[in-house]
Protein backbone atom coordinates (compact mmCIF):
# COMPACT_ATOMS: atom_id res chain seq x y z
CA UNK A 1 0.00 0.00 0.00
CA UNK A 2 0.71 3.37 -0.40
CA UNK A 3 0.81 6.34 2.12
CA UNK A 4 -2.67 5.94 3.75
CA UNK A 5 -5.11 7.66 6.13
CA UNK A 6 -4.90 7.55 9.61
CA UNK A 7 -8.46 5.80 9.34
CA UNK A 8 -7.29 3.17 7.17
CA UNK A 9 -4.27 2.56 9.38
CA UNK A 10 -7.22 1.63 12.20
CA UNK A 11 -9.00 -0.35 9.70
CA UNK A 12 -5.92 -2.29 9.31
CA UNK A 13 -5.00 -2.94 13.06
CA UNK A 14 -9.00 -3.98 13.34
CA UNK A 15 -8.04 -6.97 10.55
CA UNK A 16 -4.93 -8.03 11.82
CA UNK A 17 -6.16 -8.70 15.28
CA UNK A 18 -8.87 -10.42 13.74
CA UNK A 19 -6.17 -12.36 11.83
CA UNK A 20 -3.96 -12.78 15.35
CA UNK A 21 -6.68 -14.49 16.88
CA UNK A 22 -6.96 -17.59 14.60
CA UNK A 23 -2.99 -18.06 14.79
CA UNK A 24 -2.88 -21.68 14.32
CA UNK A 25 -0.01 -22.12 15.93
CA UNK A 26 -1.52 -20.94 19.12
CA UNK A 27 -4.66 -21.97 18.50
CA UNK A 28 -3.27 -25.89 18.12
CA UNK A 29 -0.63 -25.62 20.88
CA UNK A 30 -3.51 -24.14 23.70
CA UNK A 31 -5.55 -27.45 22.28
CA UNK A 32 -2.97 -30.06 23.25
CA UNK A 33 -1.49 -31.09 27.38
CA UNK A 34 0.75 -33.66 27.36
CA UNK A 35 2.27 -35.38 30.71
CA UNK A 36 3.84 -38.93 30.78
CA UNK A 37 0.47 -40.34 31.69
CA UNK A 38 -1.98 -39.16 29.32
CA UNK A 39 -2.06 -36.63 26.19
CA UNK A 40 -4.99 -34.53 26.52
CA UNK A 41 -6.66 -33.11 22.94
CA UNK A 42 -9.48 -30.47 23.23
CA UNK A 43 -10.84 -32.13 26.53
CA UNK A 44 -9.98 -36.00 24.95
CA UNK A 45 -7.57 -37.93 27.08
CA UNK A 46 -5.61 -40.73 25.79
CA UNK A 47 -3.72 -42.82 28.33
CA UNK A 48 0.28 -43.26 27.41
CA UNK A 49 2.08 -46.44 28.01
CA UNK A 50 5.04 -45.19 27.02
CA UNK A 51 5.40 -46.79 23.97
CA UNK A 52 2.79 -45.37 21.50
CA UNK A 53 3.91 -43.14 18.66
CA UNK A 54 2.78 -40.10 17.34
CA UNK A 55 2.06 -39.35 13.47
CA UNK A 56 1.09 -35.89 12.63
CA UNK A 57 -0.14 -35.39 9.53
CA UNK A 58 -2.59 -33.50 6.81
CA UNK A 59 -2.60 -30.75 4.91
CA UNK A 60 -4.07 -26.93 4.68
CA UNK A 61 -2.90 -23.26 4.29
CA UNK A 62 -2.35 -23.05 7.89
CA UNK A 63 -0.63 -26.69 8.37
CA UNK A 64 2.80 -24.71 9.01
CA UNK A 65 1.81 -23.39 12.12
CA UNK A 66 -0.48 -25.79 13.35
CA UNK A 67 2.83 -28.64 13.09
CA UNK A 68 4.63 -25.58 15.01
CA UNK A 69 1.58 -25.38 17.51
CA UNK A 70 1.87 -29.37 17.76
CA UNK A 71 6.02 -29.08 18.43
CA UNK A 72 5.51 -26.66 20.71
CA UNK A 73 2.66 -28.51 22.90
CA UNK A 74 5.15 -31.38 22.95
CA UNK A 75 8.27 -30.09 23.61
CA UNK A 76 10.01 -31.67 26.67
CA UNK A 77 8.06 -34.40 26.99
CA UNK A 78 8.59 -38.14 26.19
CA UNK A 79 5.96 -38.44 24.00
CA UNK A 80 8.05 -35.80 21.74
CA UNK A 81 11.14 -38.35 21.22
CA UNK A 82 8.57 -40.33 19.68
CA UNK A 83 6.84 -38.25 17.06
CA UNK A 84 7.00 -37.52 13.77
CA UNK A 85 4.82 -36.29 10.95
CA UNK A 86 4.18 -35.19 7.52
CA UNK A 87 2.13 -32.12 6.27
CA UNK A 88 1.39 -31.26 3.10
CA UNK A 89 1.51 -26.75 2.47
CA UNK A 90 1.73 -24.31 0.09
CA UNK A 91 5.71 -23.96 -1.15
CA UNK A 92 5.79 -20.32 0.65
CA UNK A 93 4.62 -21.98 3.89
CA UNK A 94 7.33 -24.31 3.92
CA UNK A 95 10.12 -24.29 7.46
CA UNK A 96 12.36 -26.39 9.00
CA UNK A 97 10.58 -28.33 12.26
CA UNK A 98 12.31 -30.06 14.70
CA UNK A 99 9.74 -33.61 14.48
CA UNK A 100 7.13 -32.72 11.62
CA UNK A 101 8.14 -32.76 7.98
CA UNK A 102 6.77 -29.66 5.96
CA UNK A 103 6.01 -30.38 2.69
CA UNK A 104 5.76 -28.86 -0.47
CA UNK A 105 2.29 -29.56 -2.42
CA UNK A 106 1.84 -26.42 -4.44
CA UNK A 107 3.61 -23.14 -5.37
CA UNK A 108 2.51 -20.38 -4.01
CA UNK A 109 -1.01 -18.59 -4.64
CA UNK A 110 -1.34 -21.69 -7.16
CA UNK A 111 -4.57 -22.90 -5.34
CA UNK A 112 -4.78 -26.25 -7.83
CA UNK A 113 -3.66 -29.95 -7.60
CA UNK A 114 -0.21 -30.53 -8.13
CA UNK A 115 1.79 -33.89 -8.90
CA UNK A 116 3.92 -33.04 -5.93
CA UNK A 117 0.06 -32.90 -3.89
CA UNK A 118 0.15 -36.10 -5.29
CA UNK A 119 3.42 -37.62 -4.05
CA UNK A 120 2.90 -36.17 -0.34
CA UNK A 121 -0.18 -37.87 -0.20
CA UNK A 122 0.84 -41.09 -0.68
CA UNK A 123 3.61 -40.43 1.73
CA UNK A 124 0.73 -39.45 4.12
CA UNK A 125 -1.03 -42.55 3.12
CA UNK A 126 1.79 -45.11 3.41
CA UNK A 127 2.37 -43.49 7.02
CA UNK A 128 -0.52 -43.53 8.79
CA UNK A 129 -1.11 -47.30 7.41
CA UNK A 130 2.03 -48.07 8.82
CA UNK A 131 0.45 -46.96 12.05
CA UNK A 132 -0.04 -49.95 15.05
CA UNK A 133 -2.89 -49.86 16.87
CA UNK A 134 -1.71 -48.40 19.80
CA UNK A 135 -0.09 -45.29 18.36
CA UNK A 136 -2.05 -42.46 17.99
CA UNK A 137 -2.64 -39.79 14.52
CA UNK A 138 -3.18 -36.09 14.76
CA UNK A 139 -4.59 -34.71 11.27
CA UNK A 140 -4.13 -31.12 11.23
CA UNK A 141 -7.26 -29.83 8.70
CA UNK A 142 -7.60 -26.54 6.96
CA UNK A 143 -8.73 -24.61 4.02
CA UNK A 144 -6.72 -25.37 0.60
CA UNK A 145 -6.50 -29.12 2.08
CA UNK A 146 -8.33 -30.42 -0.75
CA UNK A 147 -5.89 -28.99 -3.10
CA UNK A 148 -3.29 -29.61 -1.61
CA UNK A 149 -3.95 -33.58 -0.24
CA UNK A 150 -5.04 -34.83 -4.00
CA UNK A 151 -5.42 -38.60 -3.84
CA UNK A 152 -6.94 -39.86 -7.44
CA UNK A 153 -8.04 -43.51 -7.50
CA UNK A 154 -6.32 -46.21 -9.37
CA UNK A 155 -6.59 -45.96 -12.48
CA UNK A 156 -7.41 -42.36 -12.28
CA UNK A 157 -5.02 -39.73 -13.12
CA UNK A 158 -4.30 -36.27 -11.86
CA UNK A 159 -4.94 -35.31 -15.22
CA UNK A 160 -8.28 -36.72 -15.55
CA UNK A 161 -9.59 -35.66 -12.20
CA UNK A 162 -8.55 -31.96 -12.73
CA UNK A 163 -10.27 -32.36 -16.12
CA UNK A 164 -13.47 -33.62 -14.48
CA UNK A 165 -13.42 -31.00 -11.99
CA UNK A 166 -12.86 -27.98 -14.11
CA UNK A 167 -15.74 -29.64 -16.07
CA UNK A 168 -18.30 -29.15 -13.28
CA UNK A 169 -17.24 -26.48 -11.94
CA UNK A 170 -17.43 -24.50 -15.89
CA UNK A 171 -21.01 -26.41 -15.79
CA UNK A 172 -22.42 -24.34 -12.75
CA UNK A 173 -22.29 -27.31 -10.10
CA UNK A 174 -22.41 -26.29 -6.79
CA UNK A 175 -19.57 -27.01 -4.04
CA UNK A 176 -22.12 -29.99 -2.76
CA UNK A 177 -21.93 -31.28 -6.15
CA UNK A 178 -18.62 -30.93 -6.55
CA UNK A 179 -17.25 -32.35 -3.74
CA UNK A 180 -19.95 -35.24 -4.00
CA UNK A 181 -17.53 -36.60 -6.88
CA UNK A 182 -14.50 -35.86 -6.13
CA UNK A 183 -14.77 -37.50 -2.69
CA UNK A 184 -15.73 -40.73 -4.75
CA UNK A 185 -12.83 -40.79 -6.88
CA UNK A 186 -10.22 -39.90 -4.23
CA UNK A 187 -8.27 -42.44 -1.60
CA UNK A 188 -8.42 -39.58 1.03
CA UNK A 189 -11.75 -37.82 1.13
CA UNK A 190 -15.02 -38.14 2.49
CA UNK A 191 -13.39 -40.67 5.69
CA UNK A 192 -10.82 -42.26 3.13
CA UNK A 193 -8.02 -40.83 5.16
CA UNK A 194 -9.20 -42.41 8.64
CA UNK A 195 -10.08 -45.85 6.42
CA UNK A 196 -6.38 -46.33 5.86
CA UNK A 197 -5.19 -45.65 9.31
CA UNK A 198 -3.73 -48.28 11.35
CA UNK A 199 -4.09 -47.01 14.96
CA UNK A 200 -6.92 -46.89 17.33
CA UNK A 201 -7.13 -42.98 18.25
CA UNK A 202 -7.46 -40.48 15.83
CA UNK A 203 -7.89 -36.76 16.40
CA UNK A 204 -8.47 -33.85 13.65
CA UNK A 205 -7.67 -30.33 14.58
CA UNK A 206 -9.29 -28.52 12.04
CA UNK A 207 -9.72 -24.49 11.27
CA UNK A 208 -12.69 -23.95 9.14
CA UNK A 209 -12.75 -21.76 5.78
CA UNK A 210 -16.31 -22.79 4.66
CA UNK A 211 -19.19 -21.00 6.46
CA UNK A 212 -21.36 -22.74 8.90
CA UNK A 213 -17.84 -25.23 9.55
CA UNK A 214 -19.23 -28.47 7.72
CA UNK A 215 -16.52 -30.72 8.53
CA UNK A 216 -17.85 -32.90 5.27
CA UNK A 217 -16.39 -29.93 3.37
CA UNK A 218 -14.09 -28.66 5.37
CA UNK A 219 -10.78 -30.09 2.90
CA UNK A 220 -13.32 -32.50 1.39
CA UNK A 221 -13.66 -33.99 5.03
CA UNK A 222 -10.88 -36.40 4.76
CA UNK A 223 -11.48 -37.68 8.25
CA UNK A 224 -15.90 -37.57 8.43
CA UNK A 225 -17.48 -40.36 6.91
CA UNK A 226 -18.88 -39.39 2.83
CA UNK A 227 -22.74 -39.93 3.31
CA UNK A 228 -22.88 -40.14 -0.27
CA UNK A 229 -22.25 -42.51 -3.04
CA UNK A 230 -20.73 -43.43 -5.95
CA UNK A 231 -24.40 -43.49 -7.29
CA UNK A 232 -24.51 -40.08 -6.18
CA UNK A 233 -21.35 -39.04 -7.72
CA UNK A 234 -22.67 -40.79 -11.32
CA UNK A 235 -26.19 -38.91 -10.97
CA UNK A 236 -23.95 -35.48 -10.71
CA UNK A 237 -22.11 -36.49 -13.62
CA UNK A 238 -25.10 -37.26 -15.63
CA UNK A 239 -27.12 -34.06 -14.97
CA UNK A 240 -24.07 -31.61 -16.25
CA UNK A 241 -22.02 -33.54 -18.39
CA UNK A 242 -24.27 -33.75 -22.26
CA UNK A 243 -21.52 -36.00 -23.65
CA UNK A 244 -20.20 -39.18 -21.57
CA UNK A 245 -17.13 -38.95 -23.64
CA UNK A 246 -15.93 -35.90 -22.24
CA UNK A 247 -15.24 -37.56 -18.69
CA UNK A 248 -12.47 -39.98 -18.65
CA UNK A 249 -13.15 -43.55 -19.25
CA UNK A 250 -11.17 -44.12 -15.44
CA UNK A 251 -13.42 -42.08 -13.97
CA UNK A 252 -17.36 -44.02 -15.27
CA UNK A 253 -14.64 -47.34 -14.09
CA UNK A 254 -14.26 -46.59 -10.45
CA UNK A 255 -18.30 -44.84 -10.26
CA UNK A 256 -19.77 -48.00 -11.78
CA UNK A 257 -18.13 -50.50 -9.64
CA UNK A 258 -19.75 -51.29 -6.54
CA UNK A 259 -15.83 -52.34 -5.16
CA UNK A 260 -14.92 -50.00 -2.24
CA UNK A 261 -10.90 -49.41 -2.15
CA UNK A 262 -8.91 -51.68 -0.70
CA UNK A 263 -8.31 -51.34 3.06
CA UNK A 264 -4.27 -51.72 4.35
CA UNK A 265 -3.89 -55.59 6.53
CA UNK A 266 -3.46 -53.62 9.46
CA UNK A 267 -6.38 -51.06 9.23
CA UNK A 268 -8.80 -50.84 12.93
CA UNK A 269 -12.19 -50.49 11.14
CA UNK A 270 -13.56 -49.06 14.49
CA UNK A 271 -10.76 -46.43 15.14
CA UNK A 272 -11.95 -44.01 17.45
CA UNK A 273 -12.24 -40.56 15.40
CA UNK A 274 -12.38 -36.99 17.11
CA UNK A 275 -13.30 -34.00 14.54
CA UNK A 276 -12.61 -30.49 16.40
CA UNK A 277 -13.01 -27.18 14.82
CA UNK A 278 -10.70 -25.31 17.21
CA UNK A 279 -10.76 -21.85 15.15
CA UNK A 280 -13.20 -20.36 12.74
CA UNK A 281 -14.40 -16.62 11.29
CA UNK A 282 -16.28 -16.60 14.21
CA UNK A 283 -13.56 -16.38 16.28
CA UNK A 284 -11.69 -13.74 14.12
CA UNK A 285 -14.58 -11.73 14.06
CA UNK A 286 -14.81 -11.10 17.84
CA UNK A 287 -11.52 -10.38 18.48
CA UNK A 288 -11.81 -7.63 15.47
CA UNK A 289 -15.01 -6.47 17.42
CA UNK A 290 -13.08 -5.95 20.46
CA UNK A 291 -10.32 -4.18 18.75
CA UNK A 292 -12.73 -1.71 17.46
CA UNK A 293 -14.42 -1.20 20.47
CA UNK A 294 -10.79 -0.66 22.35
CA UNK A 295 -10.30 2.18 19.34
CA UNK A 296 -13.35 4.13 20.26
CA UNK A 297 -15.90 2.76 17.77
CA UNK A 298 -19.80 1.72 17.99
CA UNK A 299 -19.32 -1.72 16.23
CA UNK A 300 -22.09 -3.37 14.08
CA UNK A 301 -21.27 -6.50 13.01
CA UNK A 302 -22.73 -8.44 9.78
CA UNK A 303 -21.58 -12.08 11.54
CA UNK A 304 -19.61 -14.64 9.71
CA UNK A 305 -22.27 -16.07 7.55
CA UNK A 306 -21.94 -13.26 4.43
CA UNK A 307 -21.99 -15.27 0.80
CA UNK A 308 -23.42 -13.74 -2.49
CA UNK A 309 -21.05 -11.98 -5.13
CA UNK A 310 -18.27 -9.77 -4.04
CA UNK A 311 -19.22 -7.09 -6.58
CA UNK A 312 -22.72 -6.39 -4.74
CA UNK A 313 -20.97 -7.03 -1.01
CA UNK A 314 -18.52 -4.20 -2.13
CA UNK A 315 -21.41 -1.95 -2.75
CA UNK A 316 -23.46 -2.70 0.29
CA UNK A 317 -20.44 -2.28 2.24
CA UNK A 318 -20.23 1.13 0.45
CA UNK A 319 -24.23 1.94 1.15
CA UNK A 320 -24.06 1.43 5.06
CA UNK A 321 -20.65 3.80 4.95
CA UNK A 322 -22.85 6.56 3.31
CA UNK A 323 -25.61 5.77 5.69
CA UNK A 324 -23.29 5.84 8.48
CA UNK A 325 -22.38 9.65 6.92
CA UNK A 326 -25.75 10.79 6.94
CA UNK A 327 -26.64 9.51 10.17
CA UNK A 328 -29.06 6.79 9.00
CA UNK A 329 -26.98 4.27 9.58
CA UNK A 330 -27.31 1.42 12.10
CA UNK A 331 -25.10 3.29 14.76
CA UNK A 332 -23.56 6.42 15.54
CA UNK A 333 -20.25 7.75 14.20
CA UNK A 334 -17.52 6.55 14.88
CA UNK A 335 -18.93 3.47 13.59
CA UNK A 336 -16.83 0.57 12.71
CA UNK A 337 -18.69 -2.55 10.10
CA UNK A 338 -17.38 -5.83 10.25
CA UNK A 339 -18.11 -8.73 8.04
CA UNK A 340 -17.16 -12.32 7.34
CA UNK A 341 -17.42 -15.08 5.04
CA UNK A 342 -16.44 -15.74 1.40
CA UNK A 343 -18.09 -14.21 -1.12
CA UNK A 344 -17.93 -15.61 -5.36
CA UNK A 345 -16.69 -13.66 -8.73
CA UNK A 346 -19.05 -14.31 -11.27
CA UNK A 347 -16.88 -14.41 -14.21
CA UNK A 348 -19.60 -15.31 -16.93
CA UNK A 349 -20.10 -12.23 -18.16
CA UNK A 350 -16.42 -11.83 -19.20
CA UNK A 351 -15.28 -14.06 -21.68
CA UNK A 352 -11.42 -13.10 -20.82
CA UNK A 353 -11.57 -11.92 -17.35
CA UNK A 354 -8.26 -9.91 -16.21
CA UNK A 355 -6.50 -10.16 -12.86
CA UNK A 356 -7.42 -10.19 -9.10
CA UNK A 357 -9.42 -11.97 -6.48
CA UNK A 358 -12.84 -11.79 -4.93
CA UNK A 359 -11.96 -9.36 -2.03
CA UNK A 360 -9.88 -7.24 -4.93
CA UNK A 361 -13.37 -6.94 -6.84
CA UNK A 362 -14.85 -6.33 -3.34
CA UNK A 363 -13.05 -3.13 -2.89
CA UNK A 364 -13.02 -2.41 -6.54
CA UNK A 365 -17.22 -2.38 -6.27
CA UNK A 366 -16.79 -0.03 -3.47
CA UNK A 367 -15.17 2.10 -5.19
CA UNK A 368 -17.19 2.47 -8.19
CA UNK A 369 -20.22 3.19 -5.75
CA UNK A 370 -18.64 5.83 -4.24
CA UNK A 371 -17.28 7.37 -7.33
CA UNK A 372 -19.35 10.61 -7.35
CA UNK A 373 -20.19 10.77 -3.57
CA UNK A 374 -18.56 12.84 -1.47
CA UNK A 375 -17.67 10.68 1.22
CA UNK A 376 -14.21 11.58 3.60
CA UNK A 377 -12.97 9.42 6.47
CA UNK A 378 -13.68 5.94 5.63
CA UNK A 379 -11.84 2.98 4.86
CA UNK A 380 -13.46 -0.36 3.60
CA UNK A 381 -11.09 -2.82 4.13
CA UNK A 382 -11.71 -6.45 2.29
CA UNK A 383 -8.67 -9.67 3.12
CA UNK A 384 -8.67 -12.82 2.54
CA UNK A 385 -7.08 -14.04 6.11
CA UNK A 386 -4.72 -16.37 4.83
CA UNK A 387 -3.05 -13.32 3.31
CA UNK A 388 -3.95 -14.90 -0.45
CA UNK A 389 -6.67 -13.47 -3.34
CA UNK A 390 -7.19 -15.17 -6.15
CA UNK A 391 -3.70 -16.04 -7.82
CA UNK A 392 -2.16 -12.88 -6.78
CA UNK A 393 -0.02 -11.91 -4.34
CA UNK A 394 -2.49 -9.96 -2.62
CA UNK A 395 -4.52 -10.53 0.31
CA UNK A 396 -7.13 -8.47 -1.14
CA UNK A 397 -7.72 -4.05 -1.31
CA UNK A 398 -8.02 -1.30 0.95
CA UNK A 399 -9.98 1.47 -0.35
CA UNK A 400 -9.91 5.30 0.89
CA UNK A 401 -10.43 8.79 0.60
CA UNK A 402 -7.03 9.27 -0.47
CA UNK A 403 -7.03 6.03 -2.65
CA UNK A 404 -10.13 7.04 -3.92
CA UNK A 405 -8.73 10.42 -4.97
CA UNK A 406 -5.31 9.30 -6.55
CA UNK A 407 -8.23 6.75 -9.14
CA UNK A 408 -9.82 10.32 -9.84
CA UNK A 409 -6.69 11.92 -10.57
CA UNK A 410 -4.96 9.14 -12.86
CA UNK A 411 -8.76 9.54 -14.56
CA UNK A 412 -9.36 6.04 -13.81
CA UNK A 413 -12.83 4.24 -14.53
CA UNK A 414 -13.15 1.73 -12.00
CA UNK A 415 -16.55 0.59 -14.32
CA UNK A 416 -14.09 -0.80 -16.99
CA UNK A 417 -12.05 -2.20 -14.79
CA UNK A 418 -14.65 -3.90 -13.06
CA UNK A 419 -16.52 -5.31 -16.13
CA UNK A 420 -13.32 -7.19 -16.90
CA UNK A 421 -12.70 -8.43 -13.26
CA UNK A 422 -10.13 -6.70 -13.21
CA UNK A 423 -9.23 -5.52 -10.06
CA UNK A 424 -5.70 -5.41 -9.67
CA UNK A 425 -3.91 -3.39 -11.64
CA UNK A 426 -6.03 -0.51 -10.71
CA UNK A 427 -5.70 -0.78 -6.99
CA UNK A 428 -1.95 -1.16 -7.93
CA UNK A 429 -1.84 2.33 -9.74
CA UNK A 430 -3.79 3.78 -6.60
CA UNK A 431 -1.75 2.19 -3.53
CA UNK A 432 -5.14 0.33 -2.27
CA UNK A 433 -3.45 -3.57 -2.70
CA UNK A 434 -3.30 -5.22 0.81
CA UNK A 435 -0.28 -7.24 0.79
CA UNK A 436 0.46 -9.22 4.16
CA UNK A 437 2.32 -12.42 2.48
CA UNK A 438 1.06 -16.03 3.88
CA UNK A 439 -0.61 -16.01 7.23
CA UNK A 440 -0.15 -19.12 8.06
CA UNK A 441 -4.04 -19.47 9.11
CA UNK A 442 -7.27 -19.17 6.76
CA UNK A 443 -10.70 -19.01 7.74
CA UNK A 444 -12.48 -17.10 4.92
CA UNK A 445 -12.19 -13.32 4.62
CA UNK A 446 -12.83 -10.58 7.00
CA UNK A 447 -14.17 -7.06 5.98
CA UNK A 448 -13.61 -3.96 8.05
CA UNK A 449 -15.69 -0.92 7.32
CA UNK A 450 -15.12 2.25 9.38
CA UNK A 451 -16.69 5.81 9.05
CA UNK A 452 -15.34 8.86 11.85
Amino acid sequence: MSQTSSTAQRALEIWKAGVRAVDSETLVSHAIRVTDQGLTICGHTIPLQGHERLLVTGAGKAGSGMAAGVEAALRGSALAERTSGWVNVPADCVRPLAMIHLYPARPASLNEPTAEGVYGARQILKKISDLEPDDICIVLISGGGSALLPAPLPPLTLEDKQLVTRLLMSSGATIQELNCVRKQISAVKGGRLVQAAGCRHLFALIISDIVGDPLDLIASGPTVVDQSTAQDALQVLQRFVSDPAEIPESVWSILKSEQTPAHPQNSVRDATVFNQVIGNNATALEAASHQALALGYEVYSLGSANEGTAAETGVELAELCLQLQAGTGPVPRPACILSGGEPVVDLSSSPHPGKGGRNQELVLAAMQRLWDESLSGFCILSGGTDGEDGPTDAAGGILDEHSLKRAHALQLNPALYLRDHNAYPILAETGSLLKTGATQTNVMDLRVAIVE
